[in-house]
């Protein structure tokens, strides 16, 4: 059974220039605050563990320090290096005291890799912690517990490459330089231009994004099932060595 999430459909096309900025950039804290500092255990102990766990593993002070107190449903983007485009998202979630890994998959970020100072057209995924608030794709909602839009808008242009055509068949957005509570295209960029923008959670094409984060259809479809807006998700990003600092 859904929960209290609300369905939004949208019928019609936007300008082509926002379809495709889509999923181009951004930077930003997204609008998650620091409100929670989980106490430290053995970094070995850590990572032998996928249940229990004190902290999201990999994860160090400055960052983990920035994941909502009240948040127990985190999206962990671990890059595999600053300029590399592979990744591994992990999904955890908080019982009780404690975080359980939930899900894991290999996914992709930018091309160019990871930066803590993004901007438009520049190929990185921003490094930080960013609230989860919105999905949609072009396919109708499977289900979905955050506020789903369906509408062909966003579909892939088909002069991009082929592989590439149901990227946005499900997406989350990333809330980096956007307004909450709308729609993942909705244009609007409260931090200007430059700053980038419509930076999602979307499928994977098997390799790197614009600045977006990929993953296979299968665990989109998980994320837009278990992600839960009185959970507070929000997706912790970056490269392991940012990650860790």
């Amino acid at each position: 059974m859904r929960s209290a999430g609300t369905a939004r459909i949208v019928v019609g096309t936007v300008a082509v220039l926002a379809l495709v900025t889509s999923c181009s950039s951004g930077d930003g804290d997204g609008g998650a605050s620091t409100a929670h500092k989980a106490p430290r255990s053995s970094p070995s102990a850590q990572k032998a563990r996928t249940t229990g766990l004190t902290r999201i593993p990999g994860v160090g002070d400055r960052l983990q320090e920035r994941i909502p107190g009240n948040s127990r449903q985190v999206v962990a983007v671990y890059g595999e290096g600053a300029d590399s485009a592979d990744s591994t998202v992990v999904l955890y979630a908080k019982h009780g005291s404690t975080w359980d890994q939930a899900a894991r998959w290999k996914g992709h970020n930018g091309k160019k890799g990871w930066t803590t100072d993004h901007r438009e057209n520049d190929k990185r995924s921003p490094v930080g912690v960013y609230t989860l608030s919105d999905a949609g794709g072009v396919l109708a909602d499977p289900g979905a517990r955050l506020p789903y839009t369906q509408t062909a808008s966003i579909q892939a242009p088909h002069y991009w490459a082929k592989s590439h055509w149901h990227d946005f068949d499900y997406v989350v957005a990333i809330d980096y330089n956007r307004v909450k509570g709308t729609p993942p295209n909705d244009p609007t960029r409260p931090e200007g231009q430059t700053k980038g923008g419509s930076i999602w959670l979307h499928m994977d094409h098997g390799s790197g994004t614009s600045a977006c984060v990929s993953i296979p259809k299968a665990g989109m479809r998980t994320l837009l099932t278990t992600l839960d807006p009185a959970r507070h998700p929000v997706v912790v990003m970056g490269d392991r060595k940012h990650l860790s600092a």
